[in-house]
């Protein structure tokens, strides 16, 4: 494949593609597509009175493995051995809500699942790493089913009072039936996301 080197910034290791400048930003999601929970979510984040930025809606997604930068040629690749991946549909529910790294120290507020469905995500996961570590990709972390619903740049201090509020609360089955290939365009407003290619469950 084409030569590669490790980059390192806040959201952790990956490996960029450094034979072409054209490159994108990519990685493997499952998507939020059930309209009652993204409805759900939304009230939550309406709800939570903070000074961080909120998720858009059509952009709440489990990452399953954060690919980082790579050209058209090696995106091919990824799209080929992704597509070798056979799996069921199946059923989460999203409940429980937290923060990266702590509660008092926020930099990310998360909505997590059921035991059984994150179990299913984790397994999906694990197959996403095992067909793309040929290709040179990695996870730098155990994967850890959760949604991200705001991301906080400032200080704002401690919000245990404000998430234990919502913690009981259950936001509703989402079905999956695929995951995707997905491009992230950093801009000034957030970043944006399109899709590169969807796998789809079997059965």
């Amino acid at each position: 494949m084409a030569k590669m080197r490790l980059v390192y910034e806040v959201t952790g290791n990956y490996y960029k593609d450094i034979s072409k400048n054209d490159v994108m930003r990519t990685f493997v999601a499952v998507e939020i597509s059930n309209n009652d929970v993204i409805h759900s979510i939304k009230k939550i984040q309406d709800k939570i009175n903070i000074d961080a930025k909120a998720i858009n809606s059509e952009s709440l997604h489990f990452t399953l493995q954060f690919l980082g930068e790579i050209s058209d040629d090696v995106s091919e690749k990824i799209i080929n051995a992704l597509n070798t991946i056979e799996f069921s549909s199946f059923k989460i529910n999203l409940k429980g809500i937290g923060a990266f790294p702590k509660p008092k120290f926020p930099r990310v507020i998360w909505i997590g699942t059921d035991e059984n469905g994150g179990n299913m995500l984790i397994q999906l996961a694990k197959k996403v790493e095992k067909v793309l570590e040929p290709l040179g990709f990695f996870p730098d972390k155990p994967f850890k089913p959760h949604i991200t619903i705001f991301r906080i740049k400032k200080k704002i201090g401690d919000i245990t009072k404000e998430l234990n509020s919502q913690k009981m609360i259950n936001f509703g089955i989402q079905e999956i039936t695929s995951f995707k290939l997905k491009k992230s365009e950093l801009t000034s407003t957030g970043p944006i996301y399109s899709d590169l290619k969807e796998i789809k469950a079997r059965k």
